[in-house]
């Protein structure tokens, strides 16, 4: 069966470079919830990038999402936090469960941030 091969792992992301770690800092003691992780560089970089990362359920939905619903991004993110709030009341209504509810939420996802194609989408055992 599909559907025992699809895991979605939400999560809310900022990123920053070294030098502005103390921004996600103070991002992890407002909201009080969420973890900082670094992404080492072994490039040509100098810098390693800090993400403050949220990947609760609970916390998204009572935590991050209300906070910037009422304060709306000005920002070209702005479209993928209304893709991003859309999955999780999809999923906080058991919609990911199904066959047809992955497909909507990967036909949400292929919409957000680098636009990539959805592996489940383009599974060859995808059935069409």
């Amino acid at each position: 069966m599909l559907m025992e091969k699809v895991v979605f792992q939400l999560a809310f992301v900022v990123t920053q470079s070294e030098k502005s770690k103390a921004s996600l800092d103070i991002l992890q003691k407002y909201f009080m919830c969420g973890k900082i992780y670094i992404n080492k560089r072994y490039d040509n970089h100098t810098e390693n990038i800090y993400r403050y990362c949220v990947r609760n359920r609970k916390e998204l939905t009572e935590i991050i999402i209300p906070f910037f619903q009422k304060h709306e991004l000005k920002t070209a993110k702005k479209d993928d936090f209304n893709f991003f709030v859309r999955i999780i009341d999809m999923m906080n209504r058991n919609l990911h469960t199904s066959e047809s509810g992955l497909r909507q939420i990967a036909q949400i996802v292929e919409k957000m941030n680098r636009r990539k194609n959805s592996m489940f989408l383009e599974s060859s055992e995808t059935e069409r």
